[in-house]
């Protein structure tokens, strides 16, 4: 698996991103809590069970002709893990994943498999790959949900993995891509959206910010590495921002009071004018994105070929490694 950049090519970024819950304190602090979280949990069971899926078909001692070394954890029968040369996250193998759902541009393009865009978010590398991303789900998108419902954070979560595996493709054409983390992003984006456009009924707003501020910058930095499609997680970030700005705005307090008013005082609009401004600028930028992205993906098209320097963002050479594969 050497050969091959899985978005646990980010492995090492979703470690980092379990510190995500530490700034919802803050965000969510005055917030009463309105919801019930289950479709967070329901998005961990499928994770974790659509790796056992992949791990039944994988096989190791089946498939594994000893090549990379012998199959690890061999007491688990065709549970077992690829050799670590091959996967070091005690996982299955490249093609496995290929075969599966994972994220790879030939196929996505040239054979019309834009599936991949969806079936990726769901397929992980290995299971270090699998409880990273799974904690950080749970830190992170449980406390969403309990705030502002099963819909909205689904809407989010889905379509922030869309906007991560889109803007993947466009930068990444000679390997394969999965995990959840671009989704993830999303939320983290979403959280910061929703600081700024509720910014005046919190308290402790700069702790908030600034915080949140540097979980963003410090996942970022890490995927600056090799084998860590960054890529997904700028994506995914972007969209759930901008998702952030159109779903989870929240009502003024006169317009929540307003039947408590006197009859001859007149209510308050139910949002601030800035907040229907970032609403109809983030629905436009949205928008105009993921058209703009489809159509670019589908037509072909390298987005390499239009920003020269943007594969910067996903991996920096040093003289400790190279980003020859990106």
């Amino acid at each position: 698996m050497a050969s091959e950049d899985i978005e646990s090519r980010g492995a090492g970024a979703k470690t980092t991103v379990n510190n995500y819950s530490s700034s919802s304190s803050y965000a969510l602090e005055n917030s009463d809590t309105r919801w019930t979280s289950w479709l967070i949990p329901v998005f961990v069971v499928a994770n974790v069970a659509m790796f056992i899926v992949v791990m039944y078909i994988n096989n190791c001692p089946k498939h594994n002709f000893g090549f990379d070394g012998k199959c690890v954890a061999r007491f688990l029968g065709r549970f077992s893990f690829q050799p670590l040369r091959e996967n070091p996250l005690f996982g299955p193998s490249s093609s496995t994943l290929e075969k599966l759902g994972a994220l790879q541009w030939t196929k996505v393009v040239h054979k019309h498999q834009g599936w991949r865009l969806i079936t990726c978010i769901w397929l992980h590398a290995g299971v270090i790959h699998l409880l990273a991303n799974m904690i950080c789900l749970v830190f992170i998108g449980i406390r969403l949900e309990q705030q502002f419902g099963f819909v909205r954070i689904g809407i989010i979560y889905l379509l922030s993995g869309l906007g991560g595996s889109i803007l993947s493709s466009l930068f990444i054409r000679n390997n394969i891509s999965v995990g959840a983390s671009g989704a993830l992003f999303g939320l983290l984006g979403a959280m910061l959206s929703e600081l700024l456009t509720n910014w005046t009924i919190y308290t402790n707003k700069a702790a908030a910010l600034l915080t949140l501020l540097i979980i963003v910058a410090i996942n970022l930095a890490v995927g600056i590495l090799p084998h860590v499609d960054n890529f997904a997680h700028i994506g995914g970030f972007l969209t759930g921002l901008l998702l952030g700005f159109i779903l989870l705005p929240r009502p003024q307090f006169g317009w929540v009071e307003r039947q408590n008013l006197p009859v001859d005082v007149r209510a308050k609009s139910k949002y601030k004018p800035y907040q229907y401004v970032l609403w109809l600028l983030s629905l436009l930028l949205l928008v105009v994105g993921f058209t703009v992205g489809l159509v670019m993906l589908f037509r072909g098209e390298s987005a390499n070929d239009k920003c020269h320097w943007c594969h910067y963002l996903s991996c920096v050479p040093t003289s400790s490694w190279n980003c020859d594969s990106i």
